[in-house]
């Protein structure tokens, strides 16, 4: 059975005037669109991230990767400060979707061969299949994969490893030790050939156009480096902002641009060296810290960390993460904030699904990694439209939204002209049906479809509703075939007898608007069953061809009645 209205109080009708119902025919024929709608909290279709799970079974942080073959995520670990009494460190391989920890690897070679229990600092490449290649202090180059009872693992000679790169053979790697970059066997770590720079002891490398791009953030100069010549063939300058925050330098792969983490901003170049742009974070006195692209979107993900020292002005604690179109630099996302992230126990990290959907972001001072989920708020693609019918008619409303996740819907009306709405109980469906009743009339419904993203409502649709028939409830007796009914000179329904044109125009038109109405105008005659609106068998196409036959009718019913007294 269908439902009737449940803020419909007891229904009351009264019977309709004619030239009513002919326009109501008219009306119904023409529903209006209300699609469209509008953002709630937020415009349609805005994309933010979305905190969905938290993991502390890494330990403290310093790295991540997502494999792209085995799915796995993998974390390079050291110890907390609280905790140094428990192993944490190491070479965490987790399940992505609940953090649960499928295996450690903590033992990895020394300087003189001997296992003993390190730290992972840097992921710096995924191994065919599963495992990565990583760095552990304080010139380790190790390799392992999800199962394995301890690192394989070579020290590079010279300083200290500050930064690392996948090299241009899956044999080798790129290493900076301080200002000096040199290309390094993975199993050995001898070192194949190397470059001293002015300084500086950051780099990315671009692997599709053999380019490594070093940052000497001590001279604010960013060296474009050819891998196959392994010599500068330009430099370009970086402003001269703050202390000198070397945040991160990373590649974008799809387009070859060089974003730099320069203290409180991010500074984009593109492949040639040519500066595109700038890009901020969510607050004032937080520093990009880590970067991940993604081809598919186009889009890149940045963390900021916020500085975890409450005497400088506009720190709070907290980090974010922003999400960047690649080609423009523009905001593709809201920013999400990133509770208690800063980098007093060391930089942040990220990792990207492939499509963007998910990011992982590591926080090593709470020792936890953060999984972040797109959402996408409701877009309204169709919206429930005016309707008119008739008391104790069936109703349906539908309406329709996108969005990630899938929105939940509401339906709402409004009594008061859509000054106030209120929600209709058990109406959660993308179909609403219901049966009209006369004092529904004038009022306006809408759809609410909410997720984790936001909230959008679609246009209100208004209902009006006339009232039934009480007098014959259109029937009478069914007209005979073709609609002519007796042929009594002057009565409704006269389609056939010799009174002339004036006659013939005045009962069949006279007959025409009584069929409509289901009450005798204009004559005696039999009245159609049915309501219909001509008893001939002839539609009304329209509203105004509705109003000219009553019109008509009307006119030529009065000039044969004055005819008639007077002759």
């Amino acid at each position: 059975m269908t439902p009737r209205h449940p803020l419909t109080p007891g229904r009351a009708g009264t019977a309709s005037a004619v030239l009513a119902l002919v326009l109501a025919a008219a009306a119904a024929g023409s529903p209006v669109s209300a699609a469209g709608g509008e953002g709630g909290d937020v415009p349609q279709g805005t994309v933010v991230y979305r905190t969905t799970a938290q993991f502390t079974t890494a330990g403290r942080v310093r790295d991540l990767l997502l494999h792209p073959d085995s799915k796995k995520l993998y974390a390079g670990s050291d110890d907390l400060p609280e905790t140094t009494e428990t192993d944490e460190s190491g070479l965490r391989v987790l399940e992505p979707a609940d953090g649960k920890v499928r295996s450690t690897v903590s033992q990895a070679p020394g300087p003189t061969g001997a296992l003993g229990r390190r730290a992972v600092r840097q992921l710096v490449a995924p191994l065919p299949g599963d495992g990565a290649v990583f760095v552990y202090p304080l010139r380790g180059i190790g390799t392992a994969k999800d199962g394995d009872a301890a690192a394989a693992g070579a020290w590079v000679p010279g300083g200290p490893v500050t930064d690392a790169a996948p090299g241009p053979t899956p044999s080798t790697v790129l290493v900076a030790q301080g200002s000096v970059l040199s290309e390094v066997d993975i199993a050995t770590a001898t070192v194949r050939r190397s470059l001293t720079l002015e300084g500086g002891e950051r780099f990315a490398y671009d692997r599709t156009r053999g380019t490594v791009w070093f940052t000497d953030l001590g001279n604010r100069r960013l060296h474009r480096v050819d891998v196959t010549t392994f010599q500068v063939t330009s430099s370009v300058e970086l402003p001269a902002v703050g202390d000198g925050f070397a945040g991160f330098t990373e590649v974008d792969p799809e387009t070859g641009a060089v974003w730099v983490g320069l203290d409180t901003l991010v500074v984009v170049h593109d492949a040639s060296g040519k500066r595109l742009g700038t890009v901020k974070g969510g607050g004032g006195a937080d520093m990009p810290c880590a970067a991940g692209f993604d081809a598919g979107t186009h889009e890149a993900f940045v963390v900021w960390q916020d500085t975890g020292d409450t005497s400088q002005p506009g720190s709070d604690g907290d980090g974010s993460l922003t999400v960047h179109h690649t080609r423009d630099l523009t905001q593709a996302a809201e920013p999400a904030v990133l509770p208690g992230n800063h980098a007093q126990s060391g930089s942040a990290a990220v990792a990207v699904q492939p499509g963007g959907a998910t990011v992982f972001v590591s926080d090593p001072a709470a020792g936890r990694i953060t999984r972040l989920e797109r959402a996408t708020s409701p877009r309204i693609v169709r919206g429930p439209e005016d309707r008119t019918v008739t008391a104790g008619a069936e109703v349906t409303l539908t309406a329709q939204a996108q969005g990630t996740p899938p929105p939940t819907v509401a339906w709402q009306v409004s009594t008061d002209e859509g000054r106030t709405w209120q929600a209709v109980p058990g109406a959660t469906s993308a179909t609403y049906t219901f049966r009209a009743a006369a004092a529904d009339n004038g009022r306006r419904y809408r759809a609410e479809f909410g997720n984790g993203a936001g909230v959008s409502r679609t246009g209100p649709a208004t209902l009006t509703v006339t009232a039934a028939d009480t007098t014959t409830g259109g029937g009478g007796t069914t007209p005979t075939p073709g609609g002519t009914a007796s042929p009594t000179r002057g009565t409704a329904g006269d389609t056939g007898g010799s009174g002339g044109s004036a006659d013939t125009a005045g009962a069949s038109a006279g007959g025409s608007a009584g069929g409509a109405s289901g009450a005798t105008v204009g004559g005696t005659g039999t009245i159609p069953t049915g309501g219909a609106l001509a008893s001939t068998g002839t539609a009304v196409a329209s509203l105004a061809g509705g109003a000219l036959v009553l019109t008509t009718a009307g006119w030529v019913l009065v000039r044969r009645g004055r005819t008639r007294r007077t002759g």
